[in-house]
């Protein structure tokens, strides 16, 4: 791969798969694969588990990894054939070709303003840096996508799965604060192309971007979508149409035990962090059918089975 930015197609899909599965079980054993190669890491926005995740997954790789705050640095401007009389001091021309010049791969994580949507969706800062890096581009997470998490979200339903064809659910649940539309539309995105019975539902005004949903079955009633169920997945996010608004905090929506009592003793699944009895009950968290800790634990063979691929000659 020459970067890791959105869903690959389903056989790229199996086989990450299938790696990350093996990286699993013997975290070190291809250190061969990166010795003497760097990753840096640069986040123009807060991170957890995406930045010790992909740290450790370097360093399981045998790399050497630098990580660094954007906002420590000289303050970037994206725009071609911009006049740079203000207050941006680089241009991501510059600044993409030098980190090149000490990376084997460069992993970027960027949000989106919830302010204009076209902005947004054109991934201005992903997209720059890809165009002018000459090394793989890794996201991190993106204005409109989140693909580690999702390649952890993935692997995590298929070591927990019921049966051979599940049915997934991606629930859309209140939240105090505008939160991106990156890892519901990436996540629809990644189960689109897997074996898996996928089903949106959220209140009316919540509908995510019709070139990420597609045909996906999409429910406004929370309980007919829960019904039968194997695994309920909870996220906020804002509106698409009506881009970053907040059109409704109703806590109808919070996952509750009693929700989960509706469905086929179906698995939780959040990316973290959640906002607890806001997003998702204590109960259900802390229950026996949460599994936040082991899908959140499965990033660190997620990130490691990609930057192992954008390592291959």
């Amino acid at each position: 791969m020459k970067s890791f930015i959105e869903a690959p197609s389903a056989p790229e899909i199996a086989r990450l798969l299938a790696m990350a599965r093996e990286i699993k079980k013997n975290p070190e054993a291809f250190q061969h694969a990166g010795r003497g190669k760097s990753l840096v890491l640069l986040f123009f926005n807060p991170s957890l588990r995406t930045r010790l995740s992909t740290e450790k997954a370097g360093l399981n790789l045998g790399m050497q990894v630098m990580s660094m705050n954007a906002d420590q640095g000289w303050k970037l401007e994206f725009s071609d054939g911009a006049v740079m009389d203000g207050d941006k001091a680089e241009h991501v021309r510059e600044a993409a070709a030098v980190i090149s010049q000490y990376a084997s791969v460069i992993g970027i994580r960027s949000f989106p303003s919830l302010s204009d949507r076209e902005a947004d969706y054109r991934e201005e800062v992903l997209e720059a840096f890809a165009r002018h890096a000459t090394v793989p581009v890794l996201s991190l997470e993106s204005a409109t996508r989140h693909p580690l998490q999702s390649l952890a979200d993935l692997l995590t339903i298929t070591e927990y799965q019921p049966r051979l064809r599940p049915r997934v659910v991606l629930s859309w649940a209140p939240h105090p604060r505008a939160l991106p539309q990156a890892v519901p539309n990436s996540f629809v995105e990644w189960m689109r192309r897997a074996d898996v019975d996928l089903v949106v539902t959220h209140p009316e005004g919540y509908e995510l971007a019709p070139g990420f949903v597609g045909d996906t079955p999409v429910v406004y009633n929370q309980r007919e979508a829960f019904e039968g169920a194997d695994f309920i997945y909870a996220k906020n996010w804002s509106a698409y149409r009506e881009y970053g608004a907040i059109l409704s905090r109703d806590p109808a929506w919070t996952i509750t035990t009693e929700k989960m009592a509706w469905t086929n003793a179906a698995k939780l699944l959040h990316c973290l962090p959640v906002r607890r009895n806001i997003v998702v009950a204590d109960g259900v968290l802390d229950g026996p059918d949460s599994l936040v800790i082991p899908q959140a634990g499965n990033r660190t063979w997620a990130a490691q089975a990609v930057l192992h691929d954008l390592l291959q000659p």
